[in-house]
């Protein structure tokens, strides 16, 4: 499984490698967040990697999530969203 943090998005779907994966939220704590549990659908071997996509919507109160738009990228087509927040894998 993996954890990341979270602050006021929802999410509605996450996949890992293409498959459904469940998810959760943990108990929120007033200015870290909320973790967002991610149980992958098969055991990874060690090494192996993941891609991990996830469905969801920010808010305006989603301080730890960034925003380029368009003309700020170096394609200058399409806005980038970025995070500062870590991974914390169990």
């Amino acid at each position: 499984s993996q954890v990341l943090d979270t602050k006021d998005v929802q999410v509605f779907k996450v996949t890992v490698n293409g498959q459904d994966a469940k998810f959760a939220f943990g108990e929120k704590h007033s200015f870290k967040g909320t973790p967002l549990e991610i149980t992958f659908p098969n055991e990874l071997r060690r090494g192996q990697e993941a891609i991990v996509e996830i469905s969801f919507e920010s808010s305006p109160q989603s301080s730890a999530l960034q925003w380029f738009t368009p003309e700020q990228t170096s394609g200058k087509k399409h806005p980038f969203l970025f995070s500062q927040c870590q991974v914390e894998l169990i």
